[in-house]
């Protein structure tokens, strides 16, 4: 379970999350949409303290955080937080001096203090999984995008975190290399991985995301069950929002 509670977070004098709460069950995908700016992104980096929000208070599973302007949390709390999530970034960053392999590897070396054959076992497992094994001895550089991102995922799963934080992980790619993507992202949603995913595309959120949640200035304007949001919105500026998303729908909601 994470529970996010009156989370406020400032950049300067912006105010761009005002009093927002969130909660993710165990097990479930949750996408944060709205339009750029609306401050998705910040609240995911929040989850895993990437972003130190001034007030409010964050629980990740039996951990509990109060945050407020003038006591910032410890680093080994936030240390510990961060252990137990895993980060997809929007634009992959994996060390460009190592081998795929080596990417996955390198948190668990460094972090977890495995030792090379665990840890490279554990990579080979996992490039498996998410279907770039072949690459396993490749330079990123010789990756697709699509290829590159693949191998983030595997990096961020390594340690097996509790919950999977991924923000724009498809924006950086074409439509044929996000499809490599999304059909990774929907295995681990099928095998009960807890996500929570910031993104633009709608796409991926009405065919992942259990529950969508959609913010505008840092404001949760609303949030519920994927199909309820998309296809009968409660508010206004949501439906103007997901109405580019009438003609992808997922099959089983319109049949």
């Amino acid at each position: 379970m994470i529970r996010l509670e009156k989370i406020d977070k400032y950049f300067g004098e912006n105010r761009v999350l005002s009093s927002v709460d969130l909660q993710l069950a165990t097990g479930n995908v949750t996408a944060l949409i709205g339009p750029s700016g609306s401050g998705k992104s910040t609240l995911l980096r929040c989850v895993n303290l990437l972003e130190i929000p001034e007030s409010g208070s964050l629980e990740l599973g039996d951990q509990r955080l109060e945050f407020s302007r003038e006591r910032k949390p410890l680093r080994e709390t936030v240390l510990t937080i961060r252990r137990r999530t895993g980060m997809v970034f929007q634009n992959f960053q994996l060390f460009p001096h190592l081998t795929v392999r080596q990417n996955v590897m390198e948190g668990l070396l460094t972090v977890q203090k495995w030792n090379k054959e665990r840890a490279a076992a554990r990579a080979d497992e996992l490039l498996e999984k998410v279907g770039i094994a072949q690459k396993a001895d490749a330079w990123p550089s010789t990756l697709s995008g699509g290829q590159q991102q693949r191998v983030a995922i595997a990096r961020a799963l390594a340690p097996s975190p509790e919950v999977l934080l991924c923000d724009e992980p498809t924006s950086a790619l074409d439509p044929g290399l996000a499809a490599e993507v999304v059909d990774v992202l929907k295995q681990l949603a099928n095998e009960g991985m807890t996500m929570l995913m910031a993104t633009h595309d709608l796409r991926l959120a009405a065919t992942i995301a259990r529950d969508v949640v959609f913010l505008k200035n840092g404001v949760i304007v609303e949030s519920g069950p994927s199909k309820d949001v998309f296809m009968t919105p409660r508010e206004a500026e949501t439906a103007q929002f997901v109405s580019t998303l009438t003609h992808s729908l997922p099959e089983s909601w319109t049949n």
